[in-house]
């Protein structure tokens, strides 16, 4: 009897090894999620992140699979307006060659002219030397009384430009701004093309001289920085001899700023926008930026986009709860921009109205039935403590939900970052913020950049007043 009442040796064992095995699952079930969580945040690309689409190493597939209807030819689409180049007008003609019959091509018989509209080629061409060349001379006059040579001194313009005239300094700074060209390049196509041999040093000596041409108008834009009403601000990095930099991007409703600074931090806001700021901040949620409103107490839209990519990256995590979290989320959001694309569609009241309704969808999902995963919690938390800083447009006319238009302006930035490496200098960093500058000011106004570009290296020999980049609002 009372070994049948005592507990059984082998059972014992069993169930110490199943506890132990349950322990071993428990474990190796925690690592499973913790690599499958470290796998997608390696899997990261630039639908689940701020990564840049070129970083993709594989393109993703498109969603929904197979293909989206019939393959398009080249060329116009039908329904699409024709596109033609304006023809040149007679002023502009510096040469008229007519071609007509003397004797039928049919019959042989003598033709008389027709009233009829002729048929109009119009063919321009460069001319096969398309420079001048000017000689200055300093002559030499003497003084009978001060026995002393006195040469007259050549003009303030001739004397800054020195071998390359306006126009040629102009055509160099434009080739290795707009057109992204290296020295050699540029030695190459003057050569070649225009008809003379420049060296690598004076080159560089010209495009010197036409980045100190717009000094005074890259100061005048910046310290119009702090007075806009609203500004988007974006920055890239890039390397110096080693040394990492970054390019900060100021995109307001007339201009676009850029400034090269060895550092990221909200310092650079501080330098540059002060800590009076009192418009609205468009950006991502990047700590810099988080820093600065903190600080400075400055109105802030944090970009829905970078949003959105976040919320997507949830659900590649494994856990179930975290990807209904995320679906709940990426579903209200989705409701909320058919809201904004709707806009024109909409008279003001009903717009405003829908807008703060799929607000409040949001905010509401955002604070429910939050998962124990880090991601969930951390976004959570965002909602709870920035929520109004992600929908500030909705109260504040004029400001958009996302950073697009930034991103969009610094676009240009890094694709020549790419191509001519960076900087090498402070002489070189000068000269990138300030062509960077006018180049997406002139896009952002329509503006020819050559034109403008010539007008200042223009004031700047003649010792003139640069031209306005900013048009006259008053």
């Amino acid at each position: 009897m009372g070994a049948q009442q005592g507990t059984c040796p082998n059972c014992e064992r069993l169930e110490s090894r199943v506890a132990e095995l349950e322990r071993q699952l428990a474990r190796a079930l925690a690592r499973i999620a913790e690599l499958e969580t470290q796998l997608a945040a390696a899997r990261k690309d630039s639908r689940t992140s701020s990564k840049p689409p070129s970083s993709d190493i594989v393109k993703p597939p498109r969603s929904g699979g197979g293909k989206r209807g019939k393959k398009r030819k080249r060329g116009g689409q039908p329904g699409h307006p024709l596109h033609e180049r304006p023809a040149f007008a007679a002023e502009e003609i510096d040469a008229v060659h007519e071609h007509f019959h003397t004797h039928c091509p049919d019959c042989g018989h003598v033709l008389q002219r027709s009233r009829q509209t002729p048929r109009v080629v119009q063919q321009a061409e460069i001319i096969a030397r398309p420079l001048r060349l000017e000689e200055h001379r300093a002559l030499a006059t003497w003084c009978p009384h001060c026995r002393k040579v006195h040469y007259a001194p050549l003009p303030e313009a001739v004397r800054k430009a020195g071998l390359l005239g306006p126009r040629l300094t102009t055509l160099a700074a434009y080739l290795k701004s707009v057109g992204h060209a290296s020295f050699s390049t540029i030695r190459k196509f003057l050569r070649d093309v225009v008809g003379i041999t420049v060296s690598r040093g004076q080159l560089a000596k010209t495009i010197k001289k036409a980045g100190e041409a717009l000094a005074q108008t890259y100061e005048h834009l910046l310290n119009r920085l702090p007075g806009e009403p609203r500004l988007n601000v974006d920055e890239t990095g890039h390397k110096e001899n080693g040394r990492k930099y970054w390019t900060w991007c100021f995109r307001a409703d007339l201009f676009t700023l850029f400034r090269i600074d060895p550092s990221r931090s909200s310092q650079v806001l501080l330098d540059v926008l002060g800590a009076e700021f009192e418009g609205v901040l468009g950006c991502d949620f990047f700590g810099a930026y988080r820093r600065y409103m903190a600080k400075c107490d400055i109105a802030v839209q944090f970009c829905l986009a970078h949003l959105i990519r976040e919320v997507k990256f949830l659900l590649t995590l494994p856990d179930r709860p975290t990807q209904n979290y995320a679906r709940r989320l990426r579903d209200s959001l989705r409701t909320l921009f058919a809201v904004i694309h709707r806009r024109e569609s909409l008279d003001e009241t009903t717009f405003q109205k829908r807008l703060q309704a799929a607000r409040d969808g949001v905010l509401r999902q955002a604070a429910r039935r939050v998962p124990s995963s880090k991601g969930a919690r951390n976004l959570a938390k965002r909602f709870r403590q920035h929520g109004d800083s992600y929908f500030r447009f909705i109260t504040t006319p004029g400001i958009e939900p996302t950073n697009n238009l930034a991103e969009q302006a610094i676009r240009f930035v890094v694709i020549d970052r790419r191509i001519t490496q960076g900087t090498r200098s402070p002489v070189g960093r000068q000269w990138c913020q300030r062509i960077w500058t006018v180049i997406a000011t002139c896009a952002q106004q329509g503006r020819n950049v050559f034109q403008f570009l010539n007008q200042s290296v223009h004031a700047y020999f003649h010792n003139e007043s640069p031209p306005i980049l900013l048009p006259n609002t008053s």
